[in-house]
């Protein structure tokens, strides 16, 4: 790492309400707007925030998720609007680091609070329906724009403009980008899969994804 801290240029929160999908109507927390002031940080999130869909979001792995505004010119040219801080369903909207540059275990200090990197973010069909581009989830792992989630160790408070430190790096040293190739890409790739699962701060959700893949090969 030579570019420095990564800033937390926005944080943002939104709480579940009705999004339009196809001819459905379905319950969302992926609109997030931005809130100013010190934000409490802890195992079970942000205040504020919440999600509907509690089996694939949420839960103390998935405490606080991030994404790169780098990503954001991209993602206008394809799109053909505007992005702005939140419009990935993010907590934190980072500017300065990449998919290929954290790694899964990192301990980062934001504020006061101490925070993890669990896993590369999933997106689902919803974050498509937020923007009514169907195949932006799609998209999104194709690119390996993903961004990440994480775990709170230590609760605390946040603020936009905070550097987001990192204190600890893990020293297996798989980084978002490698842990999106083995998920997404490479999917018999037994000895990357057997890397990621060498990391004790791998969240549950892809232990156990993972661990299952590999006794298929």
């Amino acid at each position: 790492m030579n570019r420095g801290n990564t800033i937390v240029a926005s944080i943002n929160v939104g709480m579940p309400d009705v999004l339009k999908h196809g001819n459905k109507e379905v319950q969302s927390g992926i609109r997030k707007e931005p809130v100013t002031g010190n934000i409490p940080l802890t195992a079970s999130g942000l205040p504020g925030d919440g999600q509907a869909d509690l089996k694939n979001h949420g839960g103390s792995d998935k405490a606080v998720c991030a994404y790169s505004a780098d990503h954001f010119p991209y993602w206008e040219q394809r799109l053909g609007f505007a992005v702005t801080a939140g419009a990935f369903g993010e907590n934190f909207t980072l500017s300065g680091w990449s998919e290929s540059e954290w790694c899964i275990g990192d301990q980062v200090r934001v504020g006061s609070a101490l925070l993890q990197v669990t896993q590369p973010r999933q997106p689902c069909y919803k974050l498509g329906a937020r923007h009514e581009t169907p195949e932006l989830a799609a998209w999104v792992t194709e690119t390996g724009y993903t961004g990440f989630y994480m775990r709170v160790l230590e609760d605390g408070e946040a603020a936009s403009g905070d550097e987001a430190i990192i204190v600890e790096r893990d020293q297996a040293g798989i980084t978002i980008a490698e842990a999106n190739r083995v998920m997404h890409h490479d999917k018999t790739d037994a000895v990357g899969i057997r890397r990621l699962l060498a990391v004790p701060a791998l969240s549950d959700s892809w232990r156990e994804t993972l661990t299952e893949r590999l006794n298929r090969i």
